[in-house]
């Protein structure tokens, strides 16, 4: 017999929620396997189930979700189609980010990895914040300028993208904040990338040449080079802060990737686990389901909770233990099932680059202030993490 869903009494997306999402995640997670918030949304909180869930499209559609505005400023494309659409525009956009293109962008990405190591290493003794002197600083050259987006204009890229992940929560306060003075954003999100501001030969020129082939129309076009620039920048740049963090945390981790730079990419992967940088994927559900005992009905808007997930003993020993040495298969930290990430290719690239060029230059980091947490409701992770970085001796 299916149990009621249970009602839980706590704002997650408050300020002080967000202060400390980790725990208020894990802590819902444990109240129940779903949970009904004061809004009436149902969030569904343990690995098997959100697995479950991703993985069915048809079940839990993407084509609403909690707090879904479809006038909002957030280009929607792929977020908000299912199959058979999503299908045509994703594997549209898969050879507009091919990995041959990708891999072409390795070398400027190594020349932007070795400017700014060699600058952080420049500064001994002095306390250094992995976000804005290595994480974004990367991210926010290397994304752009394989995108072939125009110099001028680029300082919006922050704004643009917490605006973006406002929107993929409730309108509450933080969701006010986010919307400040967002005038000069909109303006130059409309015209960064029209196809006559992007550069030949890189990704948003590409994206336009789907639609010259008929594989896409024009206007889907600028929305998905739209997307490619919202979805693919602050969730790097917070990822790779969480690994900056953990070898600060747990050092015997950034010992084992420095003697096998062959880690990167468990590292990396690792970092989505112990800590994603989105909290939950929103969807709706089209038919009656149960989770666990627990009767969804259809029509129902429900949040997929990633990192709660990721943290879930249930699937993980030792959760809250950062481990590269970890098996990864099944952390969700790229989505799962037909909206998994489609970018993945160029941020491995991204953090493969970065993240060898630290440990082949970086003997250790040491957590030098209390992080900061980014203050939005959805993306999560750090907008700072003081660190004092020693340079590895030859």
């Amino acid at each position: 017999m299916s149990q009621a869903i249970p009602d839980y009494p706590i704002d997650i997306f408050s300020r002080e929620s967000v202060r400390a999402a980790r725990a208020v995640d894990d802590a819902l997670r444990e109240f129940a396997p779903v949970a009904r918030l004061r809004d009436g949304t149902v969030m569904i909180t343990r690995h098997a189930s959100v697995v479950s869930g991703l993985g069915d499209w048809r079940t839990f559609s993407s084509t609403s979700r909690p707090w879904h505005d479809p006038n909002s400023v957030r280009p929607e494309i792929l977020l908000t189609d299912d199959p058979p659409r999503h299908t045509h525009v994703r594997a549209a956009l898969a050879k507009a980010l091919s990995p041959a293109l990708i891999e072409r962008m390795r070398g400027s990405f190594e020349q932007t990895a070795v400017r700014i190591i060699d600058d952080v290493l420049a500064r001994p003794d002095q306390v250094i914040d992995a976000v804005a002197d290595i994480t974004q600083r990367f991210v926010y050259k290397a994304l752009p300028d394989a995108f072939g987006m125009k110099l001028e204009g680029r300082e919006h890229m922050y704004a643009f993208s917490h605006m973006v992940w406002a929107t993929l929560g409730p309108q509450n306060d933080l969701f006010r904040e986010a919307m400040v003075g967002t005038e000069p954003v909109l303006a130059w999100i409309g015209q960064c990338c029209n196809r006559e501001n992007l550069a030949p030969g890189g990704i948003g020129s590409g994206i336009y040449e789907l639609a010259d082939e008929g594989l896409i129309t024009h206007d889907e076009a600028k929305l998905l080079a739209q997307t490619v620039l919202a979805a693919g920048s602050d969730t790097t740049v917070l990822t790779m802060a969480n690994a900056l963090l953990a070898f600060a945390l747990f050092p015997d981790e950034y010992r084992k990737l420095r003697a096998d730079p062959q880690l990167v990419r468990s590292a990396f992967d690792e970092s989505l686990r112990w800590d994603s940088p989105s909290r939950m994927a929103g969807r709706i559900t089209t038919r009656e389901v149960e989770i666990e005992g627990f009767r969804v009905p259809a029509g129902q808007r429900v949040g997929l909770m990633f990192a709660a997930a990721n943290r879930d003993p249930r699937a993980w020993p030792e959760p809250d233990r950062y481990d590269i040495s970890r098996n990864l298969k099944n952390q969700l930290g790229w989505g799962y099932g037909v909206h998994a990430c489609v970018g993945r290719v160029f941020a491995q690239l991204e953090a493969h680059v970065l993240l060898a060029e630290i440990a082949r230059r970086v003997e250790r980091f040491e957590l030098a202030g209390e992080p900061e947490p980014w203050m939005t409701t959805i993306g999560h992770g750090p907008s700072k993490v003081p660190l004092r970085v020693q340079a590895r001796r030859s």
